[in-house]
């Protein structure tokens, strides 16, 4: 007899392994026999797995699995990029050039991926083997995204980095910033996690604004952090730095005895 196959566990236990990062409890789930071609809620695996908000190290790790269980990218232009995989990125510049200039259209959590360059979607998963081998290829890094119908987007991706999910992408903004980044393109304005719960559009943006947003409670970003991330954009800007000593806010610090 063959043994019943739940696949609604299944589904479940994946997106809980994708918020993770966790390889073995994917791994685990696709012993178990999940297809990993079934769509879930109208989506691929791996459309999930690249939606999800966590970002870390293991993502180039858990991505490779899926694919290497049959699973494809929307866009296989990416593969190299999200993976991290600088030498394969590299020989694929090699063979097409013109894939410097290429452009992708993806769903975000946070900073939106419309008409992107690879270096935008580098930057916001914070891979910086990727980003440096798109750099020595001669990627443009002040690349703009597209502008919507309202004017909002046309951000470089520098804005990817200033207010990553745990800081992951700090490394990413001091090499863009190193390699020439420009820290004071202001924008008309951007949505932040564009058709998530957390939806928020900010006006008249700056990579330093856009750092200081993370300050909001749905973004949740470490105060110190978001501040660290400042100084490093004025000082690439040329700008004072200000004393800030009152980071992190006293006011919002738990009081003794409460």
């Amino acid at each position: 007899m063959v043994p019943f196959l739940d696949v609604t566990t299944l589904e479940f236990d994946l997106l809980g392994a994708f918020e993770t990062h966790s390889v073995e409890g994917i791994r685990r789930v696709l012993d178990g026999g999940f297809d990993v071609a079934t769509p879930i809620h109208g989506k691929s695996a791996i459309t999930h797995l690249v939606e999800m908000y966590f970002r870390s190290d293991r993502f180039p790790e858990c991505l490779a699995l899926l694919l290497d269980r049959g699973g494809r990218l929307d866009d296989p232009h990416l593969r190299e990029v999200l993976l991290d995989d600088a030498d394969g990125l590299a020989a694929a510049l090699r063979r097409d050039p013109s894939l410097i200039w290429h452009r992708t259209t993806m769903a975000c959590t946070f900073t939106p991926l419309d008409s992107a360059s690879l270096l935008h979607v580098a930057a916001e998963y914070g891979n910086v083997r990727a980003a440096q081998a798109l750099l020595e290829a001669g990627a443009e890094v002040d690349a703009r995204a597209a502008v919507d119908e309202h004017g909002l987007g046309g951000h470089t991706p520098l804005f990817h980095t200033v207010s990553s999910n745990a800081n992951r992408s700090a490394p990413l903004m001091r090499m863009l910033l190193d390699a020439g980044a420009r820290a004071d393109v202001r924008l008309a304005g951007i949505t932040w996690g564009r058709g998530f719960e957390w939806e928020t559009t900010f006006f008249d943006v700056t990579p330093v604004s856009y750092a200081q947003h993370g300050l909001m409670p749905q973004v949740h970003r470490d105060e110190r952090q978001i501040y660290d991330n400042v100084r490093a954009l004025l000082e690439a800007a040329g700008r004072t730095v200000p004393p800030l000593p009152n980071v992190p806010n006293r006011y919002l610090r738990p009081k003794a005895g409460s």
